[in-house]
């Protein structure tokens, strides 16, 4: 890796070690607030599925091209602000957008307006992560900052624990529509409080570099332009991206999976979902930054081989987990795949955003979350809906699928005539194996995203 500038001596007043902790806390709960905003669907899709009597697809949409279509397009443009303006003030105003947004989503009367404000969370969240990661990169040193970026990433593992477990058993109770009012509202204190407690760094001493004046106005095509000739960011970028597709598209699904092949109900599914995807990420994203700073120390290429090794072994147990007759095993797979696959997050944004300039690295982080999350999180369950869809209707012999299996009164949301009928069974089976092969069709994706990470080895400077 090779940084931007000249060392200088670091200037300014650092921050004490209390305050960095209550940063990091502030911006991970941040973070835990926006996730449970952004994957909500997830818990709620089934019970909004039948409700609203929507096809995988639809949910899929719901959940991630709806999400993500301005929250990649205007990440960047928020990321800009960030790099000029008070980021507490803008982290603090985009908390309470999403929030609102999140509370409207209970009131949608039909799939239009559903849509409309999933596009509103989208717009909301995309000032937040590229702006917390400025922060954190302005607060803590080189040799602590994948530690600290760790940190900060356990946000979505917390969010999917809370979210998960409390919106699920909200939902079993009292409907889709109150759960979303329970999750939104909390944001709304969280904006008051970081927008009092949280101060502005000041850019750059953590580096000790010469030019953060100097790259004040840095252009975007400047910055892209330092970015794309780099190998190393080009690579982690690819491996970035393509895993992203495959694990928001099958985490996003897993709660439905859980109810269609394994007759949970809301509840069960989302305790199951929260403390496997939550547990095992808060894990995985520890141990990721824990062991690129430890290790990298002496050899930075660790940077690359932590999410290299980790997506490449998270292969075999999430593939594995949608082979299985029990759910019990299943989730215990899924819990180890999730702690392999979420090793990447703090080591990859730590060997980027050493790449460049402090002024630059909002805009930085920005980049890599419109890809990551344009074509992943918009793509990935987009396309798990659409080819759940086909290979549901491919597997159904008992006329068209899309008006048998669509009348309301079905099990497991895929509906048939009469409930519990041979016809209604039919339906159930045909959408459960739909599902649970389109999720394992995506698991295969992430060699791909290995190959990359393992090719980006190969560009780190070992020695720095």
């Amino acid at each position: 890796m090779e940084n931007v500038g000249k060392a200088l001596p670091a200037v300014g007043v650092k921050s004490g070690s209390r305050y960095r902790a209550w940063l990091l806390l502030m911006l991970s709960l941040i973070y835990a607030s926006s996730f449970i905003d952004r994957i909500f669907i997830a818990v709620v899709g089934q019970s909004i599925k039948v409700d609203m009597n929507l096809s995988d697809l639809q949910i899929g949409v719901l959940g991630g091209l709806a999400f993500s279509l301005f929250y990649a397009t205007l990440g960047i443009p928020m990321a800009r602000l960030a790099d000029r303006m008070s980021r507490v003030t803008l982290i603090s105003l985009s908390i309470a957008a999403w929030s609102v947004m999140t509370v409207l989503c209970g009131m949608a009367g039909n799939f239009a307006q559903l849509l409309l404000y999933r596009l509103g969370v989208g717009i909301g969240e995309a000032g937040s992560t590229p702006t917390a990661h400025s922060l954190i990169s302005d607060e803590f040193p080189e040799g602590r900052r994948a530690t600290a970026m760790a940190i900060y990433a356990l946000g979505p593992p917390l969010g999917a624990i809370g979210g998960a477990i409390g919106g699920g058993m909200i939902a079993q109770h009292f409907g889709w529509r109150p759960a979303f009012w329970v999750v939104g509202v909390p944001g709304l204190i969280l904006a008051i409080i970081a927008y009092l407690s949280l101060r502005e760094p000041e850019r750059g001493a953590m580096d000790r570099i010469s030019t953060v004046d100097a790259q004040r106005n840095a252009s975007l095509g400047t910055i892209a332009a330092i970015l794309l000739r780099s190998p190393l960011f080009v690579q982690l970028l690819l491996g970035t991206v393509i895993g992203a597709f495959a694990q928001y598209g099958i985490n996003l699904f897993i709660p439905a999976y859980l109810t269609r092949e394994f007759g949970l109900n809301a509840a069960q599914a989302g305790m199951t979902f929260g403390l496997t995807i939550g547990v095992g990420g808060a894990i995985g994203t520890t141990l990721g930054g824990w062991i690129a700073d430890r290790a990298g120390a002496s050899d930075k290429r660790w940077y690359a081989w932590v999410p290299a090794w980790g997506t490449l072994l998270g292969l075999v147990p999430v593939s594995l987990a949608f082979m299985q007759s029990d759910w019990h095993i299943a989730a215990g797979l899924l819990f180890l795949a999730t702690i392999l696959l979420s090793s990447w997050n703090g080591p990859t944004f730590a060997a980027i955003h050493g790449l460049v300039a402090p002024r630059m690295r909002a805009t930085t982080s920005a980049f890599v979350f419109l890809m990551m999350n344009f074509i992943g999180q918009g793509g990935g369950p987009t396309f798990i809906g659409f080819l759940s869809d086909r290979i549901a209707t491919h597997l159904f012999t008992d006329g068209d699928y899309s008006k048998v299996c669509r009348i309301p009164h079905g099990a497991h949301g895929a509906f048939g005539a009469v409930a519990n009928s041979p016809l209604a069974q039919a339906c159930a089976d045909a959408s459960s194996r739909g599902l649970r092969y389109a999720m394992l069709a995506m698991s295969l994706l992430l060699l791909w995203a290995a190959f990359h990470y393992i090719r980006a080895v190969r560009h780190v400077d070992k020695s720095r």
